[in-house]
């Protein structure tokens, strides 16, 4: 049998904040979601790992995150803002495991593949937000790391991008093409049903 990690990926305020571009449609229903996932492997004994993105106010860390077309943007997910803070909601495990990252990929400039190895992880589970960002980008790492991947798409979310491309739509064709050769996908209640 696989040991398997929950990746939580960037559950912090800026997607729930009404005010805020990132605001995630349903943010409740995805958070609780996520919370029952968490409650799952803590029941399982299973290592629960919590990610934040943040930057330095001055931007030095940010590398393209905020110029990918060449024209700057403000920095965001503000190390010590409230807007990059865990939301009040999600449910915190006094054994979980907690690292910051500073890119889309939960692997890249941080220690997360030494704590999977330390901890003989060799199948990871993603939830959090932004489903086609932060998540995707993880899952797709850890596959061409030789992990096994479990996309838990209704514990994802992210902004609608229009009237055509909704949140339900955005999760639809990311879980279709993780599913086509990254990730195995599941619902909530199916992977917490194989996991149990």
């Amino acid at each position: 049998m696989s040991e398997t990690a929950l990746l939580v990926i960037d559950v912090q305020n800026v997607y729930a904040l009404p005010e805020s571009p990132l605001c995630v449609p349903k943010f409740e229903e995805s958070l609780g979601r996520i919370n029952k996932l968490i409650e799952a492997c803590a029941a399982k004994g299973k290592p629960v790992i919590y990610v934040r993105h943040a930057h330095r106010a001055d931007g030095r860390d940010a590398g393209r995150m905020f110029d990918f077309a060449g024209t700057a943007e403000p920095v965001s997910f503000v190390e010590g803002s409230f807007a990059a803070e865990y939301v009040p909601g999600l449910k915190i495990l006094p054994d979980g495991l907690h690292m910051v990252k500073r890119r889309y990929s939960c692997f890249e400039g941080t220690e997360l593949e030494a704590i999977l190895r330390s901890l003989g992880v060799n199948r990871v589970a993603i939830c959090g937000y932004m489903t086609n960002f932060c998540c995707e980008t993880t899952a797709r790492v850890a596959h061409d790391k030789d992990y096994f991947v479990d996309f838990i798409a209704d514990a994802t979310g992210t902004p609608d991008l229009g009237p055509e491309l909704t949140q339900e739509k955005i999760i639809e064709v990311t879980s279709a093409t993780l599913n086509s050769g990254f990730t195995k996908v599941f619902s909530t209640f199916l992977w917490v049903s194989e996991l149990c």
